[in-house]
């Protein structure tokens, strides 16, 4: 379209500032509208319009920051675009605006503001009134030369680019067919320019110097074109993609699809079901990150100390994300690792994946998995009914606004499946850096780029997540706090915690902490400077001297938290019992579980009474665990004699029922770590002897009485710490896991690194085992 050729505008316009572009005449461009005044505008101007006259605008750009946008009309340009409204596309999400796609015409200039309210409305003298080129003329001179140097340069361009596609190739039949001095603005707004950049070409309005301010954005394009496609030349299939990422306006399929939805709702009645949805979906095209991103931080000692702030502990953690921020520093081209965080509860998980974020600079994104059981919650819903919506993919992008965000997927490990298909599947293109630049949701229809999104999963078992989906992760251990540590999480408070709460992670510590402080802000709002005994002040007598203000004011003194007062805001511990109090009988022992929800000790008791030899197995235990009782009685049975078991008779279990029972019966229990607890507890039992009330083990046995390494070492011993036991048993093979245990639980524990059961029961028992078998005792202190 020529800027001026058969235009004649207005001589006054109703004026829309815009601060997120610059539109130049011949060319086409979205503009945004959500101020007071342009909203009225919108309103006033275009919806209420009926004739063409009245959807002529005049386009003033606005370099103020919208955020600080005031009832105070900005300065405005003296230069502006005189702009036909194509469309006006409104929404009230997230708040009520408009989308307007605008056509410049030519330029104008601003000779008297008539009014600023409720939208500004200025006199105006029309600009680009030069001669046309008419078909055989040319231009003489230095203005002939430089527009055939800014003809032959954009020819140049155009053929550098990708041919095969439709809008290329339009463009290259237009560079004949348009008046040669619409090309620098048509050709301005196409190439990636700056705003200054496109100001300075707005306001050449002498040919001659629009030429010469175009020219050289240009050479530059074309400069950078050629050096994109030398550092490619391994790579010649990429010369396509980066041809088509030069111009701003080089459509491809998405923009395609996106035009042909606009040419529907164009003729679709405003009354029909399918013109909300379909101007819902443009909408969402619109609103979408296609190019928007972020710059990553890469500043390894800044991440070092946000990272030490956020958290406490977490050093394996902690250095991965370091490592990661590293390599991204080396290779920017790096195709980020789907990390995922495995561990109990509260042990801050989600928070160091927020930590990650701030660290990169990235926005950040929480998408919660639990529950989910429809593969439409991860690829979207096609848009064949009404209430069809994107993925939560899709519609993470949009909140966070950019196309390299942080995405946390919480709880991956509690996705479901139903008949709707398996999310689970649908995460498999999401997190695969080989697939996921061209993931697909069924809503959009079209592909949309994910490979630069950095993927966080957080779970606290992989014992439910499907082979196929956690192939595709890099698992990260995250295990508990112990209790030195959540002491420094709570600000080293003065008073012991292990009374209250013994879970791996912090909330319920940070539930108990709130507890005390909402009990001091009681005692301090309602004024008191005495009261029970259990929140008192400082003996030393003070004045009152608070005035009656309604405010309540600190007291002067503070107010004292000790073991009473403990006691009165939160009641009796709940962990009060000690260990001992549990093995002050023969046939209990204490072994080490795992749970999604951290270490935790099991008790487990057995008794003995008349009976023909059976087995009686108590407490919801799995087959595995079962077996190992069975394993258990055989080792015990055929090695009686070595272990003075017998009791004047053969077989210890002749005309003798064993019941095995581990307590907390509403609890399942499974798993082949059980082993050598059992074997101790029965040969307490049979031998009448007490199990040292100091000592926890874990481990697997067989039937010929080795011990078999177990997992979960590291979250089994910190909870023997927590539970105040002094001795742990563990299987010589894992000797190698207590590496990852902090240095000061190690110093505070004796481990016994046992290879056969021989070795556990001389080391359960005092004494050894049997007690009249003297023995070197193999213990380890680390």
């Amino acid at each position: 379209m020529s800027s001026n050729s058969g235009i004649q505008i207005p001589s006054r316009l109703p004026l829309l500032c815009t601060h997120d572009g610059v539109l130049l005449p011949g060319s086409t461009m979205r503009i945004s509208v959500d101020t007071a005044r342009n909203m009225q505008l919108v309103k006033s101007r275009l919806l209420k319009g009926t004739s063409l006259k009245s959807t002529i605008i005049g386009v003033i750009p606005n370099t103020r920051d919208p955020e600080h946008d005031s009832d105070e009309l900005p300065s405005l340009h003296s230069i502006g675009t005189a702009g036909l409204a194509v469309q006006v596309v409104g929404s009230n999400w997230p708040k009520p605006h408009y989308t307007l796609l605008i056509t410049g015409l030519c330029r104008f200039r601003v000779t008297q503001l008539l009014r600023e309210r409720p939208f500004p409305v200025a006199e105006v003298g029309q600009l680009d009134k030069l001669e046309q080129y008419t078909e055989g003329d040319q231009a003489d001179g230095e203005l002939g030369e430089l527009s055939l140097r800014f003809h032959q340069a954009a020819v140049q361009l155009v053929g550098m680019l990708d041919m095969s596609v439709p809008v290329v190739a339009k463009l290259r039949r237009l560079l004949d067919s348009l008046p040669r001095e619409t090309l620098p603005d048509v050709l301005a707004s196409m190439i990636r320019t700056s705003n200054k950049e496109k100001l300075q070409v707005l306001d050449a309005v002498d040919l001659e110097e629009r030429f010469k301010k175009a020219l050289p954005l240009l050479t530059r394009q074309i400069e950078g074109l050629k050096l994109l496609q030398k550092t490619r030349k391994r790579r010649p299939d990429d010369d396509k993609r980066v041809g088509q990422h030069v111009f701003l306006l080089c459509l491809t399929n998405t923009l395609l699809h996106t035009s042909c939805s606009i040419t529907q709702l164009k003729k679709m009645p405003q009354s029909m079901p399918e013109y909300a949805l379909t101007r819902n979906y443009l909408e969402m095209m619109v609103e979408l990150p296609w190019s928007k991103s972020t710059t990553d931080c890469l500043d390894i000692r800044a991440a070092r100390v946000l990272l030490d702030n956020d958290h406490y502990a977490m050093e394996k953690l902690k250095r991965r994300v370091l490592e990661y921020l590293a390599v991204r520093q080396l290779k920017s081209t790096l195709k980020g690792p789907i990390l995922c965080f495995v561990g109990p509860p509260g042990v801050g998980k989600t928070s160091v994946g927020r930590s990650i974020a701030r660290t990169l600079g990235r926005e950040f994104h929480r998408i919660a998995l639990g529950g989910v059981c429809d593969q439409s919650d991860i690829r979207g819903h096609r848009r064949t009914y009404v209430g069809s919506m994107p993925g939560r993919i899709i519609n993470g992008l949009k909140t966070a606004g950019v196309n390299n965000p942080v995405f946390l997927f919480d709880e991956v490990d509690k996705l479901g499946k139903s008949l709707q298909g398996d999310p689970a599947a649908a995460l498999l293109e999401v997190l695969d850096p080989e697939q996921n630049h061209s993931f697909t949701d069924h809503y959009l229809n079209v592909p949309f780029d994910l490979s630069q999104v950095l993927f966080i999963a957080t779970a606290n078992t992989t014992a439910t997540i499907p082979p196929a989906l956690l192939d595709r992760m890099e698992v990260l251990q995250v295990s508990g706090y112990t209790q030195e540590e959540k002491v420094e999480i709570a600000h080293r408070l003065t008073w012991r915690t292990e009374g209250y709460t013994r879970e791996a992670g912090v909330r319920s510590l940070e539930r108990k902490i709130g507890a005390i402080c909402r009990a001091v802000a009681v005692k301090v709002a309602e004024g008191h400077k005495e009261g029970k005994a259990s929140l008192y002040l400082s003996d030393q007598n003070t004045e009152n001297k608070e005035e009656d203000s309604g405010i309540a004011s600190p007291p002067e003194m503070p107010i004292v938290i000790d073991h009473i007062a403990l006691k009165d805001i939160l009641g009796p511990p709940v962990f009060e019992m000690e260990v001992s109090e549990r093995l002050t009988l023969p046939g209990v022992a204490i072994g080490l579980a795992w749970t999604p929800m951290g270490g935790e000790i099991m008790f487990v008791e057995a008794s003995r009474m008349e009976g023909e030899g059976q087995l009686t197995l108590t407490g919801q235990l799995g087959d595995v665990m079962k077996e190992s009782a069975h394993l258990a009685i055989s080792w015990l049975r055929s090695n009686a004699k070595t272990y003075l078991l017998t009791n004047g008779s053969a077989d210890p279990l002749e005309g003798t029922d064993i019941h095995l029972h581990f307590p907390a019966g509403a609890v399942t229990k499974d798993g082949p770590s059980a082993g050598v607890t059992i074997v101790t507890c029965l040969a307490s039992l049979l031998s009448g002897r007490l199990v040292r009330s100091d000592v926890a083990m874990t481990g697997e046995i067989t039937l010929r009485g080795l011990v078999l390494p177990v997992g979960g070492i590291k979250d089994k011993v910190l909870a023997a710490h927590r539970a105040n036991l002094k001795r742990v048993i563990v299987p010589k093979r894992n000797e190698k896991d207590l590496e990852e245990i902090p240095a000061h639980v190690r110093a505070d524990l004796d481990f016994v690194f046992a290879s056969t059961l021989d070795e556990v029961l001389k080391a359960a028992f005092d004494g050894g085992f049997p007690a009249a078998v003297s023995h070197p005792q193999v213990v380890s202190k680390l």
